[in-house]
């Protein structure tokens, strides 16, 4: 009988160690290490293709001008958002892994998928929930008939025993954290279980060029639970983010071999399951009756995809010692950048004033192009003067108080003029080589702060 040997394991980053930690020298959190069981079973018994018995021979090196390469076309799916985010659709062989948190509609996001796959045949694998369950949702997002089949299974042994003979052409398991691999003693969600599992799914993929998608938990700081390694094997991460007490979801982009990383999607959450917004701006932008001191238009770029978004700011006299300084969806320490560059460049006092800042619609923005928006609506509020509802911005803005250039002018100004506005303030250095005679919105170029007041606040 083989001896049982175990290993400890940091729950956060997946660090192992011979012996127990207090503190995990890899990330500095204490008290994450657990003893997991790690001797391994026979390779007879389990994984993926383990079954036929047969011997593979050891793989040869080749040379990189003599591997035969044809480019597979992607799998395109009813659902333009995911497309953009995926760099184009679905890549054949892929290993994507969507992490969002409870109840946010990452199951609800896949199974719409494999619903509206005509003429493909999916597998559904979850650990989570019942057949009756997945059916009375199926029932609820009143998708056309697919070739979508269900399975509720934990064990990776068995999955794939099914899928040998059952030959999907897109396999999806939901959740990784719920899968359990008979090569590994451990219990489920267990950091060796995750990476055993998926290194087994990833296997699968590659070998038989189906793709592949994990929902995979998150943790209470934000993070895909489990070890650091299974970000880094698989092809695609997304993120489902979104507030639940709006019906606003962002499918984002945070790793693609087979694309952008500043991808975005949009989605809006219905009673009858999850429909692509196409034209983000528009709810991006909130409507008014009346017109408000601090509220700016900015133009900001994800991915290839140009937003306008709504800056907000409220200027007030400080009540306490310290001013606040406090922003949502922009980074803090550029807002003070911000500040420090308004009071020295263009004389505003805002030292002993409390400054907060809001990006509408629950974006975050990093996006330098809204620098100018931003300025304009904190000096709006702290001046107590609207800015005209049709006024738009995009530039950034240096120390010196200079009006800087940004990427691809041309898309954020055509953005602009579909939504209607009348104006838009760049930086003139953004103008060298672009023909402003095919745009009907008046273009205004300015090269400092000063310039951008006096045109609009004054």
């Amino acid at each position: 009988m083989a001896k049982i040997k175990t290993s400890y394991f940091c729950q956060n980053c997946g660090q192992q160690s011979p012996k127990w930690l207090g503190r995990c020298p890899a990330c500095g959190e204490w008290n994450t290490f657990v003893e997991e069981l790690v001797q391994k079973d026979e390779p007879e018994k389990g994984g993926w293709r383990v079954t036929t018995g047969a011997a593979k021979a050891a793989p040869k090196p080749q040379a990189l001008h003599a591997i035969n390469y044809e480019e597979q076309p992607r799998v395109l799916t009813v659902d333009a958002e995911l497309n953009r985010v995926l760099g184009g659709g679905i890549v054949p062989g892929s290993l994507v892994l969507i992490g969002g948190e409870p109840g946010i509609g990452k199951s609800t996001l896949l199974l719409q998928i494999a619903l509206t796959l005509p003429g493909t045949r999916v597998l559904y694998v979850s650990g989570e929930e019942s057949e009756q369950q997945i059916k009375m949702r199926a029932e609820r997002l009143e998708a056309p008939t697919s070739d979508c089949h269900i399975m509720t299974e934990t064990s990776t042994q068995n999955i794939f025993r099914v899928v040998e003979h059952f030959e999907p052409e897109v396999l999806i398991v939901d959740s990784i954290q719920t899968m359990h691999s008979s090569l590994v003693e451990s219990g489920a969600g267990s950091v060796s279980q995750v990476r055993e599992c998926t290194a087994e799914f990833m296997k699968y993929a590659k070998e038989s060029g189906v793709p592949v998608f994990m929902i995979g938990h998150i943790t209470k700081e934000g993070t895909i639970a489990g070890p650091k390694v299974l970000e880094h094997m698989v092809d695609t991460v997304l993120t489902f983010e979104g507030d639940r007490h709006t019906t606003y979801r962002i499918l984002r982009t945070t790793k693609n071999r087979f694309g952008s990383t500043s991808e975005l999607g949009i989605y809006e959450m219905l009673g009858s399951g999850l429909r692509q917004v196409t034209n983000p701006s528009e709810i991006l932008i909130s409507q008014r009756d009346e017109v408000l001191s601090g509220v700016a238009i900015g133009s900001m770029l994800e991915g290839n995809r140009p937003l306008m978004v709504e800056i907000q700011a409220l200027v007030g006299v400080s009540t306490y010692g310290t001013p606040q300084r406090s922003s949502t969806g922009f980074d803090n320490k550029r807002l003070q950048m911000l500040l420090a560059v308004l009071e020295k460049r263009g004389g505003f006092r805002l030292g002993q004033q409390d400054v907060f800042l809001n990006i509408a619609g629950g974006l975050k923005v990093e996006d330098p192009a809204i620098d100018l928006s931003v300025c304009a609506a904190i000096v709006s509020s702290y001046e107590d003067i609207p800015i005209p509802s049709t006024v738009a911005f995009a530039a950034e803005v240096g120390l010196g108080g200079e009006v800087r250039a940004v990427s691809r002018i041309e898309q954020r100004i055509a953005e602009a003029q579909k939504l209607g506005f009348k104006e838009i303030f760049v930086s003139k250095y953004s103008l060298k080589g672009l023909d402003t005679a095919g745009f009907s919105i008046k273009i205004r170029p300015v090269a400092k702060l000063d310039e951008v007041f006096q045109g609009v606040l004054m």
